[in-house]
C-alpha cells in the first residue's frame, strides 16, 4: 500500500476550518429547533422581569413576583446584560432548567459599558442609577483617578458619586488637605461621602444613598472597596463565584455581573471585570465636554483647533487664570488625553 501523502499546513488549516462551519452549522440547527419549540403552545403570557445575571444563551430573571427563574434567549434579542429589564413568556412545560423564554428587552435608561481593544464598545450592565468611586488615602489619594471616573460617568449619563474610604487613616493636617481636593468637586455639584469601615463613620449615610438605586461600586486594587460591598452586603461572597459561560454548570468558567438586593434597600450590580474605565474610544471633543465646568468655555477660543495648551486666545487656560477651572483638573484633562493617545496606539497594535 502506498504511504498516505502528508496533509501541508495549508490544506490542514483548510480541513479545520471546515470542520469549524460544520460544527457550528449543526448547533445554529438544534437552536433553530429549540426555537421552534419554545414558539408553540407550550408558553404562557408575556410578563415583566429583570436579569439579575447573564451567560450564554441563558440568563437568570427575577420576577415581580421575586421568582428566580433561568431562561433562553430569543435569538432577535441581540444585547442583553444584568439589569435589563425584559418580558418573557414562561414554558407550561419546562425543558430541563429552562423555564422559559425572554422575548423583548425594554429600552435602556443607561449602560455601563467599557472599551474593548478588539470587540469595540461593551455594555457590561444596564440601567445603573448611580457609580461609586471608592478613592482611599493608602494606597495612594489620586485626583487624577477620580477625573478619569467622572469623565466616564459623564459619558455615560450615569450620577457619580465619590466615596472616600479609610478616612480613620488620615491625621488632622491630611484630612483638611484631601478635604480641600474634595471641594474643588462639591463646587462641581458631585456629592462627596467620607466612610470608615474601621470607626463605621459614614456607613449609615452610604446605606441610605444606596436605597431606592441600581448601584455599582467602582475602584482600584487597595482601596477597600470589597470590605464596603461586605459591609452593605454581608453575602458579598457570592460576589467573586464563577459559572459556567455556556450552561452555568461550571466548566470554562468565568466571572459574569450580577445584581443584589441589599438588606438595607436598593440594589448593587457586582461586576469583576469593572476596575477602571479606559476612555481611548472617546473623541477628544467629547473628553472636553465631560469636564463640566470646561463646557461654559468651549468654543470661544480665538482658534478653531486650539489645543488648550499654549495656545493664545485660549479660553480654557484663561479661566484656569481667573480661577474658574482648578489646575488640578485642567493637568488631569490633559493626562488624560496623553493616555488616550497611547491608548490608541496600542488598540491599532496587531493581536499576537
Amino acid at each position: 500500500m502506498a504511504k498516505q501523502k502528508k496533509l501541508s499546513k495549508g490544506q490542514s488549516r483548510r480541513i479545520s476550518a471546515n470542520h469549524q462551519k460544520r460544527l457550528h452549522k449543526a448547533k445554529q440547527q438544534k437552536a433553530d429547533s429549540k426555537d421552534i419549540t419554545w414558539q408553540s403552545d407550550n408558553l404562557g403570557p408575556s410578563e415583566y422581569a429583570v436579569v439579575i445575571s447573564r451567560f450564554g444563551q441563558h440568563a437568570d430573571i427575577e420576577t415581580e413576583q421575586g421568582e428566580i427563574l433561568r431562561c433562553n434567549i430569543r435569538r432577535t434579542v441581540k444585547s442583553l446584560v444584568c439589569g435589563d429589564e425584559v418580558f418573557f413568556r414562561r414554558a407550561k412545560v419546562s425543558e430541563g432548567d429552562l423555564a422559559g423564554v425572554i422575548e423583548t428587552t425594554e429600552e435602556r435608561r443607561s449602560q455601563l459599558t467599557r472599551p474593548d481593544f478588539y470587540d469595540g464598545v461593551k455594555v457590561v450592565a444596564a440601567n445603573i442609577d448611580q457609580i461609586l468611586m471608592v478613592s482611599a488615602v493608602l494606597p495612594e489619594f489620586t485626583p487624577h483617578i477620580i477625573d478619569r471616573y467622572l469623565v466616564a460617568c459623564e459619558d455615560m449619563g450615569i450620577e457619580p458619586i465619590l466615596l472616600l474610604n479609610k478616612v480613620d487613616l488620615l491625621d488632622e493636617q491630611s484630612r483638611q488637605h484631601i478635604d480641600e481636593i474634595l471641594n474643588i468637586y462639591r463646587k462641581l455639584g458631585y456629592q462627596v461621602l467620607s466612610v470608615s469601615n474601621k470607626t463605621g463613620e459614614g456607613i449609615e449615610a452610604l446605606k441610605h444613598q444606596l436605597i431606592g438605586k441600581n448601584n455599582i461600586f467602582v475602584g482600584q486594587s487597595g482601596v477597600g472597596k470589597s470590605t464596603l460591598v461586605n459591609t452593605v452586603l454581608p453575602n458579598a461572597e457570592i460576589l467573586t463565584k464563577e459559572v459556567s459561560e455556556n450552561s452555568g454548570l461550571g466548566q470554562h468558567t468565568t466571572t459574569v455581573s450580577r445584581l443584589h438586593h441589599l438588606p438595607s434597600g436598593g440594589n448593587l450590580i457586582d461586576s469583576p471585570g469593572i476596575r477602571e474605565f479606559g476612555l481611548w474610544h472617546l473623541d477628544v471633543e467629547r473628553v472636553t465636554w465631560c469636564f463640566k465646568e470646561f463646557r461654559e468655555f468651549i468654543g470661544g477660543c480665538r482658534f478653531r483647533d486650539c489645543k488648550h495648551l499654549n495656545d493664545p486666545g485660549c479660553m480654557l487656560i484663561e479661566a484656569v487664570s481667573s480661577g474658574n477651572i482648578s489646575e488640578l483638573r485642567f493637568d488631569s484633562y490633559h493626562r488624560i488625553l496623553e493616555s488616550m493617545a497611547d491608548g490608541r496606539a496600542g488598540a491599532r497594535a496587531p493581536r499576537v
